[in-house]
Protein backbone atom coordinates (compact mmCIF):
# COMPACT_ATOMS: atom_id res chain seq x y z
CA UNK A 1 0.00 0.00 0.00
CA UNK A 2 2.61 2.64 0.81
CA UNK A 3 4.70 1.40 -2.37
CA UNK A 4 2.53 3.17 -4.09
CA UNK A 5 3.19 6.28 -2.38
CA UNK A 6 7.00 6.05 -4.46
CA UNK A 7 4.94 7.17 -7.71
CA UNK A 8 4.52 10.53 -6.13
CA UNK A 9 6.67 13.45 -5.70
CA UNK A 10 7.00 14.62 -1.97
CA UNK A 11 9.97 14.38 0.56
CA UNK A 12 11.01 10.79 1.50
CA UNK A 13 8.62 9.03 -1.01
CA UNK A 14 11.16 7.83 -2.80
CA UNK A 15 12.13 5.83 0.19
CA UNK A 16 9.24 3.51 -0.56
CA UNK A 17 10.77 2.50 -3.70
CA UNK A 18 13.60 0.76 -1.84
CA UNK A 19 12.91 -3.26 -0.94
CA UNK A 20 15.75 -3.04 1.87
CA UNK A 21 13.76 0.01 3.07
CA UNK A 22 10.14 -1.42 2.95
CA UNK A 23 11.40 -4.81 4.47
CA UNK A 24 12.98 -3.16 7.32
CA UNK A 25 9.69 -0.91 7.81
CA UNK A 26 7.34 -4.20 7.66
CA UNK A 27 9.77 -6.45 10.18
CA UNK A 28 9.15 -3.22 12.43
CA UNK A 29 5.35 -2.47 12.14
CA UNK A 30 4.99 -6.27 12.86
CA UNK A 31 7.09 -6.34 15.65
CA UNK A 32 5.53 -3.34 17.33
CA UNK A 33 1.98 -4.49 16.39
CA UNK A 34 2.20 -7.60 18.37
CA UNK A 35 3.51 -5.47 21.39
CA UNK A 36 0.80 -3.69 21.36
CA UNK A 37 -1.84 -6.47 20.03
CA UNK A 38 -0.76 -9.40 22.27
CA UNK A 39 -1.75 -8.49 25.79
CA UNK A 40 -6.04 -8.16 24.14
CA UNK A 41 -5.41 -11.30 22.45
CA UNK A 42 -4.12 -13.53 25.54
CA UNK A 43 -7.25 -11.63 26.76
CA UNK A 44 -9.79 -12.96 24.31
CA UNK A 45 -8.06 -16.45 24.04
CA UNK A 46 -8.65 -16.69 27.97
CA UNK A 47 -12.63 -15.46 27.69
CA UNK A 48 -12.83 -18.16 24.59
CA UNK A 49 -10.87 -20.71 27.12
CA UNK A 50 -8.85 -21.51 24.62
CA UNK A 51 -6.23 -23.00 26.88
CA UNK A 52 -3.47 -25.58 26.23
CA UNK A 53 -4.12 -29.39 26.98
CA UNK A 54 -0.94 -31.00 28.59
CA UNK A 55 -0.66 -34.84 27.71
CA UNK A 56 -0.28 -37.08 30.95
CA UNK A 57 2.24 -40.04 31.22
CA UNK A 58 5.60 -40.73 32.25
CA UNK A 59 7.30 -39.13 29.60
CA UNK A 60 5.23 -35.67 30.25
CA UNK A 61 5.87 -36.25 33.89
CA UNK A 62 9.72 -36.09 33.51
CA UNK A 63 9.86 -32.81 32.23
CA UNK A 64 7.13 -31.20 34.24
CA UNK A 65 5.03 -29.05 32.41
CA UNK A 66 1.98 -29.80 34.31
CA UNK A 67 1.93 -26.07 35.32
CA UNK A 68 1.04 -24.85 31.10
CA UNK A 69 -2.05 -26.65 31.47
CA UNK A 70 -4.41 -24.13 30.14
CA UNK A 71 -2.14 -21.82 29.08
CA UNK A 72 -3.90 -19.82 26.48
CA UNK A 73 -3.04 -21.77 22.77
CA UNK A 74 -3.94 -20.41 18.82
CA UNK A 75 -1.46 -17.60 19.69
CA UNK A 76 -0.28 -18.00 16.05
CA UNK A 77 -3.46 -16.06 14.62
CA UNK A 78 -1.22 -12.85 16.68
CA UNK A 79 1.73 -13.68 14.31
CA UNK A 80 -0.90 -14.53 11.18
CA UNK A 81 -2.56 -11.07 11.50
CA UNK A 82 0.52 -8.52 12.47
CA UNK A 83 2.32 -10.32 9.35
CA UNK A 84 -0.24 -9.87 6.96
CA UNK A 85 -1.22 -6.73 7.47
CA UNK A 86 2.34 -5.50 7.40
CA UNK A 87 3.19 -7.09 4.13
CA UNK A 88 0.25 -5.71 2.54
CA UNK A 89 0.92 -1.98 4.35
CA UNK A 90 4.89 -2.46 2.67
CA UNK A 91 4.86 -4.38 -0.56
CA UNK A 92 3.74 -4.25 -3.97
CA UNK A 93 -0.05 -5.39 -4.07
CA UNK A 94 0.37 -6.19 -7.97
CA UNK A 95 3.44 -8.72 -7.11
CA UNK A 96 1.58 -12.27 -7.67
CA UNK A 97 4.52 -14.10 -5.39
CA UNK A 98 4.08 -12.00 -2.51
CA UNK A 99 0.64 -13.08 -2.82
CA UNK A 100 1.51 -16.59 -3.31
CA UNK A 101 3.56 -16.91 -0.23
CA UNK A 102 0.70 -14.63 1.84
CA UNK A 103 -1.49 -17.55 0.40
CA UNK A 104 0.13 -20.38 1.74
CA UNK A 105 0.97 -18.88 5.07
CA UNK A 106 -2.94 -18.01 5.31
CA UNK A 107 -3.57 -21.75 3.95
CA UNK A 108 -1.29 -23.91 6.12
CA UNK A 109 -2.35 -21.51 9.20
CA UNK A 110 -5.56 -22.20 8.36
CA UNK A 111 -5.57 -26.14 8.50
CA UNK A 112 -3.23 -25.74 11.93
CA UNK A 113 -6.57 -23.19 13.59
CA UNK A 114 -9.08 -26.23 12.37
CA UNK A 115 -6.45 -28.53 14.30
CA UNK A 116 -6.33 -26.35 17.21
CA UNK A 117 -10.14 -25.98 16.94
CA UNK A 118 -10.45 -29.81 17.17
CA UNK A 119 -8.19 -30.00 20.06
CA UNK A 120 -10.02 -27.81 22.08
CA UNK A 121 -13.35 -29.02 21.18
CA UNK A 122 -12.37 -32.73 22.30
CA UNK A 123 -10.27 -31.49 25.24
CA UNK A 124 -7.47 -33.59 24.19
CA UNK A 125 -4.06 -33.76 22.17
CA UNK A 126 -5.81 -35.09 19.12
CA UNK A 127 -6.89 -32.58 16.63
CA UNK A 128 -6.84 -33.65 12.72
CA UNK A 129 -5.27 -36.96 11.70
CA UNK A 130 -2.21 -37.26 9.78
CA UNK A 131 -3.92 -38.34 7.00
CA UNK A 132 -6.23 -35.27 7.23
CA UNK A 133 -3.65 -32.74 7.18
CA UNK A 134 -1.51 -34.24 4.68
CA UNK A 135 -4.26 -34.78 2.25
CA UNK A 136 -5.22 -31.20 3.03
CA UNK A 137 -1.38 -29.57 2.42
CA UNK A 138 -1.57 -31.68 -1.04
CA UNK A 139 -4.31 -30.09 -2.11
CA UNK A 140 -2.71 -26.67 -1.41
CA UNK A 141 0.39 -27.91 -3.14
CA UNK A 142 -1.49 -28.30 -6.07
CA UNK A 143 -3.31 -25.09 -6.31
CA UNK A 144 0.06 -23.75 -5.31
CA UNK A 145 1.81 -25.33 -8.33
CA UNK A 146 -0.50 -24.39 -10.68
CA UNK A 147 -0.21 -20.75 -9.74
CA UNK A 148 3.84 -21.10 -10.21
CA UNK A 149 3.08 -22.44 -13.66
CA UNK A 150 0.95 -19.46 -14.20
CA UNK A 151 3.32 -16.91 -13.21
CA UNK A 152 6.39 -16.60 -15.94
CA UNK A 153 8.92 -15.24 -13.80
CA UNK A 154 8.66 -18.37 -11.68
CA UNK A 155 7.49 -21.02 -13.87
CA UNK A 156 10.70 -20.38 -16.01
CA UNK A 157 12.70 -22.00 -13.09
CA UNK A 158 10.31 -23.65 -11.14
CA UNK A 159 11.64 -27.75 -12.24
CA UNK A 160 14.86 -26.73 -11.89
CA UNK A 161 16.95 -28.75 -8.81
CA UNK A 162 19.14 -26.36 -7.64
CA UNK A 163 21.86 -27.84 -4.85
CA UNK A 164 23.56 -25.73 -2.26
CA UNK A 165 27.32 -24.61 -3.11
CA UNK A 166 26.98 -25.37 -7.35
CA UNK A 167 26.43 -22.34 -9.77
CA UNK A 168 23.41 -23.95 -12.21
CA UNK A 169 20.77 -26.29 -11.70
CA UNK A 170 21.44 -30.12 -11.59
CA UNK A 171 18.38 -31.37 -13.04
CA UNK A 172 15.88 -29.86 -14.66
CA UNK A 173 12.70 -32.42 -12.87
CA UNK A 174 10.19 -33.34 -14.88
CA UNK A 175 6.36 -32.20 -13.73
CA UNK A 176 5.28 -34.66 -11.58
CA UNK A 177 8.54 -34.99 -9.59
CA UNK A 178 8.32 -31.16 -9.31
CA UNK A 179 4.93 -31.20 -7.55
CA UNK A 180 6.26 -34.54 -5.48
CA UNK A 181 9.62 -32.28 -4.61
CA UNK A 182 7.40 -29.23 -3.34
CA UNK A 183 5.09 -30.67 -1.59
CA UNK A 184 7.85 -32.69 0.49
CA UNK A 185 9.64 -29.37 1.05
CA UNK A 186 5.67 -28.01 2.12
CA UNK A 187 4.63 -30.57 4.16
CA UNK A 188 8.40 -31.52 5.62
CA UNK A 189 8.99 -27.29 6.85
CA UNK A 190 5.67 -27.29 7.90
CA UNK A 191 5.54 -30.00 10.58
CA UNK A 192 9.07 -29.47 11.51
CA UNK A 193 8.61 -26.08 12.72
CA UNK A 194 5.03 -27.73 14.24
CA UNK A 195 7.25 -30.67 15.62
CA UNK A 196 10.04 -27.29 17.32
CA UNK A 197 6.99 -25.76 18.92
CA UNK A 198 6.94 -27.52 22.42
CA UNK A 199 9.15 -25.46 23.96
CA UNK A 200 8.39 -21.64 25.69
CA UNK A 201 10.13 -19.33 22.59
CA UNK A 202 11.79 -22.27 21.27
CA UNK A 203 9.58 -22.16 17.48
CA UNK A 204 8.76 -18.24 17.42
CA UNK A 205 13.30 -17.60 17.74
CA UNK A 206 14.24 -20.35 15.41
CA UNK A 207 11.74 -19.14 12.87
CA UNK A 208 13.19 -15.37 13.10
CA UNK A 209 16.52 -16.55 11.90
CA UNK A 210 15.57 -18.61 9.34
CA UNK A 211 13.17 -16.09 7.73
CA UNK A 212 15.85 -13.64 7.89
CA UNK A 213 18.16 -15.25 5.81
CA UNK A 214 15.20 -16.03 3.29
CA UNK A 215 14.20 -12.68 3.22
CA UNK A 216 18.10 -11.99 2.26
CA UNK A 217 17.54 -14.82 -0.55
CA UNK A 218 14.55 -13.43 -1.63
CA UNK A 219 16.13 -9.74 -2.23
CA UNK A 220 19.20 -11.32 -4.09
CA UNK A 221 16.96 -13.35 -6.02
CA UNK A 222 15.07 -10.62 -7.18
CA UNK A 223 18.22 -8.01 -7.99
CA UNK A 224 19.19 -9.09 -11.41
CA UNK A 225 22.86 -7.82 -10.73
CA UNK A 226 23.13 -9.73 -7.45
CA UNK A 227 21.68 -12.76 -8.31
CA UNK A 228 24.60 -12.65 -11.44
CA UNK A 229 27.14 -11.93 -9.51
CA UNK A 230 25.93 -14.56 -6.41
CA UNK A 231 25.21 -17.08 -9.66
CA UNK A 232 21.68 -17.87 -8.19
CA UNK A 233 18.86 -17.74 -9.74
CA UNK A 234 17.73 -14.23 -11.22
CA UNK A 235 14.19 -14.32 -10.20
CA UNK A 236 11.88 -11.40 -11.24
CA UNK A 237 9.47 -9.97 -9.16
CA UNK A 238 10.81 -12.65 -6.29
CA UNK A 239 12.14 -9.42 -4.13
CA UNK A 240 8.61 -8.44 -2.38
CA UNK A 241 8.70 -12.00 -0.78
CA UNK A 242 11.32 -10.23 0.96
CA UNK A 243 8.77 -8.07 2.33
CA UNK A 244 6.75 -10.59 3.63
CA UNK A 245 10.09 -13.19 4.85
CA UNK A 246 10.56 -9.62 7.49
CA UNK A 247 7.58 -9.18 8.39
CA UNK A 248 6.85 -12.62 9.84
CA UNK A 249 10.80 -12.01 11.23
CA UNK A 250 9.58 -9.09 12.93
CA UNK A 251 6.32 -10.75 13.83
CA UNK A 252 7.99 -13.53 15.70
CA UNK A 253 10.17 -11.29 17.59
CA UNK A 254 7.30 -9.31 18.93
CA UNK A 255 4.98 -12.48 19.61
CA UNK A 256 8.46 -14.00 22.14
CA UNK A 257 7.88 -10.88 23.91
CA UNK A 258 4.56 -12.66 25.05
CA UNK A 259 6.17 -16.16 24.38
CA UNK A 260 9.24 -16.37 26.52
CA UNK A 261 9.86 -18.42 29.37
CA UNK A 262 7.01 -18.50 31.79
CA UNK A 263 5.26 -18.48 28.11
CA UNK A 264 2.12 -16.23 28.80
CA UNK A 265 0.40 -17.98 25.25
CA UNK A 266 1.52 -20.80 23.10
CA UNK A 267 1.54 -19.92 19.14
CA UNK A 268 -0.13 -23.49 18.86
CA UNK A 269 -0.62 -25.63 15.29
CA UNK A 270 -2.14 -22.12 14.00
CA UNK A 271 0.99 -20.34 14.27
CA UNK A 272 3.59 -22.95 13.77
CA UNK A 273 2.12 -24.39 10.40
CA UNK A 274 2.10 -20.40 9.20
CA UNK A 275 5.31 -20.14 9.63
CA UNK A 276 6.38 -23.30 8.18
CA UNK A 277 4.46 -22.95 5.46
CA UNK A 278 5.47 -19.57 4.62
CA UNK A 279 8.88 -20.72 4.90
CA UNK A 280 8.50 -23.66 2.38
CA UNK A 281 6.97 -21.10 -0.03
CA UNK A 282 9.39 -18.60 0.53
CA UNK A 283 12.40 -21.74 -0.25
CA UNK A 284 9.92 -22.25 -3.19
CA UNK A 285 9.68 -19.05 -5.10
CA UNK A 286 13.76 -18.32 -4.53
CA UNK A 287 14.84 -21.74 -5.53
CA UNK A 288 16.75 -22.20 -2.25
CA UNK A 289 14.83 -25.40 -1.14
CA UNK A 290 17.53 -27.17 -0.29
CA UNK A 291 19.23 -24.45 1.17
CA UNK A 292 16.47 -25.37 4.23
CA UNK A 293 18.20 -28.36 5.32
CA UNK A 294 21.02 -26.22 6.25
CA UNK A 295 19.29 -22.92 7.37
CA UNK A 296 16.89 -24.90 9.32
CA UNK A 297 18.78 -27.47 10.17
CA UNK A 298 17.21 -27.27 13.80
CA UNK A 299 13.50 -27.65 12.32
CA UNK A 300 15.56 -31.21 10.24
CA UNK A 301 16.52 -32.37 13.37
CA UNK A 302 13.53 -32.36 15.59
CA UNK A 303 11.30 -34.19 12.31
CA UNK A 304 14.36 -36.72 12.09
CA UNK A 305 14.42 -37.71 16.33
CA UNK A 306 10.85 -38.55 16.20
CA UNK A 307 11.27 -40.72 12.79
CA UNK A 308 13.90 -42.54 14.52
CA UNK A 309 12.38 -42.77 17.63
CA UNK A 310 9.01 -44.06 15.91
CA UNK A 311 10.81 -46.48 13.61
CA UNK A 312 12.44 -47.90 16.49
CA UNK A 313 9.48 -48.38 18.30
CA UNK A 314 7.33 -49.68 15.58
CA UNK A 315 10.45 -52.33 14.77
CA UNK A 316 10.32 -53.19 18.18
CA UNK A 317 6.74 -54.16 18.34
CA UNK A 318 6.63 -55.95 14.97
CA UNK A 319 9.76 -57.80 15.97
CA UNK A 320 8.35 -58.62 19.38
CA UNK A 321 4.85 -57.53 19.80
CA UNK A 322 5.45 -55.83 22.82
CA UNK A 323 6.40 -52.07 23.39
CA UNK A 324 10.18 -50.89 23.23
CA UNK A 325 11.52 -50.36 26.88
CA UNK A 326 11.85 -46.43 28.07
CA UNK A 327 15.71 -47.19 28.70
CA UNK A 328 16.08 -49.04 25.09
CA UNK A 329 14.66 -45.89 23.43
CA UNK A 330 17.16 -43.84 20.78
CA UNK A 331 16.15 -40.31 22.77
CA UNK A 332 14.09 -40.09 26.10
CA UNK A 333 11.71 -38.49 24.35
CA UNK A 334 11.14 -36.51 20.92
CA UNK A 335 11.15 -34.38 19.70
CA UNK A 336 14.85 -33.35 20.32
CA UNK A 337 14.35 -30.75 22.60
CA UNK A 338 12.11 -32.80 25.39
CA UNK A 339 15.39 -35.21 25.05
CA UNK A 340 17.80 -32.22 25.46
CA UNK A 341 15.57 -30.35 28.67
CA UNK A 342 15.13 -34.16 30.42
CA UNK A 343 18.89 -34.33 30.26
CA UNK A 344 19.42 -30.76 31.19
CA UNK A 345 16.85 -31.11 34.44
CA UNK A 346 19.12 -33.89 35.45
CA UNK A 347 22.58 -32.44 35.35
CA UNK A 348 21.30 -29.27 37.36
CA UNK A 349 19.89 -31.61 39.42
CA UNK A 350 23.03 -33.92 40.06
CA UNK A 351 24.76 -30.47 40.64
CA UNK A 352 21.98 -28.84 43.03
CA UNK A 353 21.11 -25.98 40.90
CA UNK A 354 17.33 -25.32 40.31
CA UNK A 355 15.64 -27.98 37.38
CA UNK A 356 13.27 -25.15 36.55
CA UNK A 357 15.96 -23.12 34.10
CA UNK A 358 16.46 -25.75 32.23
CA UNK A 359 13.85 -25.16 29.67
CA UNK A 360 14.91 -21.90 29.29
CA UNK A 361 18.63 -22.99 28.85
CA UNK A 362 17.81 -25.53 26.18
CA UNK A 363 15.51 -22.78 24.58
CA UNK A 364 18.17 -20.37 24.34
CA UNK A 365 21.04 -22.92 22.90
CA UNK A 366 18.79 -24.11 19.96
CA UNK A 367 18.57 -20.60 19.59
CA UNK A 368 22.61 -19.71 18.94
CA UNK A 369 22.56 -22.95 17.32
CA UNK A 370 20.04 -21.56 14.88
CA UNK A 371 21.62 -18.47 14.15
CA UNK A 372 24.79 -20.22 13.40
CA UNK A 373 22.90 -22.26 10.83
CA UNK A 374 21.08 -18.90 9.30
CA UNK A 375 24.53 -17.65 9.11
CA UNK A 376 26.08 -20.40 7.14
CA UNK A 377 22.92 -20.48 4.70
CA UNK A 378 23.93 -17.25 3.68
CA UNK A 379 27.09 -18.22 3.63
CA UNK A 380 26.32 -20.66 0.72
CA UNK A 381 25.82 -17.58 -1.38
CA UNK A 382 29.26 -16.36 -1.65
CA UNK A 383 31.28 -19.75 -1.42
CA UNK A 384 29.12 -20.29 -4.93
Amino acid sequence: MFYFLSQFDFPFSNLFRYVTFRAGAAAAVAFFLSLLLGKPLIAVLRRWKAGQHVRTGEEMSAIGHGAKEGTPTMGGLLIVATTLLSALLFGDLSNPPLWLVLSTMLAMGGIGFWDDLAKLRHRSSDGLSVKQKLLLQGLWMLAAFAAIEAIPSLAAHAKELMVPFCKTSVWTMPMPVAVLFFYLVLVGTTNAVNLTDGLDGLAAGCAASALGVYAAFAYVAGHAALAAYLQIPAISLAHEVAIVCAAAAGACLGFLWWNAYPARVFMGDTGSEALGGLLAMAAIVTKQELCLLIVGVLFLLEEVSVMIQTGACRWHRWRTGEGLPQDKRPFLMTPLHHHCEILAKRHAAAEGRDTRSAENAVVVRFWILSIVAAVAGLATLKIR
